[in-house]
């Protein structure tokens, strides 16, 4: 009788995974494609997502509506900035003309990643760009289906037949 992996911090999971709004409106999956793999508490998957796997074994299925707090947090007002139209095309060297409500722009930070916004608003003379993660504040239905389990020290499994 052979014990099953249970998962805990630094075991390797491969699973099956879905990330939907509580309406049914799909975020993320790969059920149709190749299942992902990881190690736990890698930065792969979000706290609040691999927080549901802990405990479970190969073979489980779960599914849980997660709120915003557990998934992509809620939306901070700080993250939204009124940007004058000259220090934008400063910033970007798109038109702004070409600027619509909706359209996503990219920034670079200080350590010289890319930043990615959303544009809320544009006036004659202002845009107002959104730089929360877009499912910031929403409720996340999180399912997965565990089909590996492997302990944080083991590299790979040899099948013996």
């Amino acid at each position: 009788m052979s014990v099953k992996t249970v998962i805990s911090p630094g075991c390797k999971v491969t699973l099956h995974f879905s990330l939907t709004l509580p309406m049914g409106e799909v975020i993320d999956s790969n059920f149709a494609a190749e299942p992902a793999t990881f190690k736990l508490g890698d930065g792969s998957m979000l706290p609040g997502f691999e927080a549901q796997l802990m405990g479970l074994t190969a073979g489980a299925v779960t599914e849980v509506t997660l709120s915003p707090e557990q998934a992509f947090g809620e939306v901070n007002p700080a993250n939204v900035h009124r940007i004058t139209k000259k220090k934008f095309n400063l910033f970007l060297e798109d038109e702004y003309a070409s600027l619509e409500t909706g359209t996503v722009v990219s920034f670079k930070n200080p350590a010289g990643f890319d930043l990615p916004g959303v544009v809320k608003e544009k006036t004659d003379s202002s845009v107002t760009v959104d730089f929360n993660h877009p499912l910031a504040g929403k409720d996340i239905v999180f399912k997965a289906e565990i089909l590996a389990v492997l302990p944080g020290s083991t590299d790979r499994l040899e099948v013996k037949l």
